[in-house]
């Protein structure tokens, strides 16, 4: 039994646009650059063929991960969600109560979860730590180190 892959509706269209960009522009520009490459000659020793075989790898296997990503896909929907508690698709200001640092994160499931848009998994340590639980509560988050931090739940938006 494969696990579940859990996806907000918005990771769902991030991912169905990137699978179609993929399946049509991008192959289609890998079968051109192959052509080319191959017009020129002696393919043992031409490094542009290699190049575009590569890419022409690297597109069929992401292809593969998406559509196994959405195969297996649960997603999160939304309307059935406590907006009072932390959850999946919600926005989250924590306060670490040691330091007095602010921080704002979107609770998303694993595939989606990009620190440099400050979305984090409901799997990792923050996300799994605040997961239901409601505006004022403290909770204590364990660290992979084996360390712990407290944090008050600021603000809940879905």
């Amino acid at each position: 039994m494969e696990k579940k892959t859990v996806l907000t509706r918005e990771g769902k269209e991030k991912l169905e646009e990137e699978l179609e960009t993929l399946k049509v522009e991008r192959r289609d520009e890998v079968a051109e650059k192959l052509k080319e490459a191959r017009a020129q000659g002696d393919l043992s020793e031409n490094a542009e063929y290699d190049a575009a075989k590569d890419e022409q790898a690297e597109i069929e296997a992401r292809i593969e991960e998406i559509e196994q990503i959405l195969k297996n896909a649960e997603i999160h929907d939304e309307t059935d969600t406590d907006v009072t508690k932390a959850g999946i698709g919600a926005t989250v200001t924590i306060l670490d109560m040691e330091f007095n640092d602010e921080y704002t994160y979107k609770i998303v499931g694993s595939t989606e979860a990009s620190s440099l848009d400050n979305k984090i998994s409901n799997e990792s340590p923050v996300g799994s730590a605040i997961i239901g639980h409601s505006e004022g509560d403290v909770v204590t988050i364990e660290t992979p180190d084996g360390e712990s931090a407290e944090f008050k739940i600021l603000a809940i938006k879905h």
